[in-house]
């Protein structure tokens, strides 16, 4: 089991900057991959961006370059960087970890952070 806590949304202006936070409970060593999903209203939740088995990362196409992922083993805790931010990008956004043991893969997710950009 793994419990997520995130925490960094709020509102900001276009163009600006927010960073999301996500702690888990247990060792990231164990977590097979973590990263960050988001839910536009009306729309399917989509992946933002996610390490995966090892330090392989995946972002998607419309943050490259303006959203980091970043982690701190230590602290069991995944960042999520958010530069030049865009109406657009509102939404919820959701920790998500997945668990392997043996065959079986679960998948985590968080309560949800609201980022709103609005001027």
């Amino acid at each position: 089991q793994v419990q997520l806590v995130e925490s960094g949304g709020g509102l900001v202006q276009p163009g600006g900057s927010l960073r999301l936070s996500c702690a888990a409970s247990r060792s990231m060593f164990s977590i097979y991959a973590m990263g960050w999903y988001r839910q536009a209203p009306g729309k399917e939740r989509e992946l933002v961006a996610a390490f995966t088995s090892g330090d392989t990362t995946n972002y998607a196409d419309s943050v490259k370059g303006r959203f980091t992922i970043s982690r701190d083993n230590d602290k069991n805790t995944v960042y999520l960087q958010m530069n030049s931010l865009k109406p657009e990008d509102t939404a919820v956004y959701y920790c998500n970890a997945v668990v392997v043991t043996g065959p079986y893969e679960k998948a985590y997710w968080g309560q949800g952070t609201q980022v709103t950009v609005s001027s």
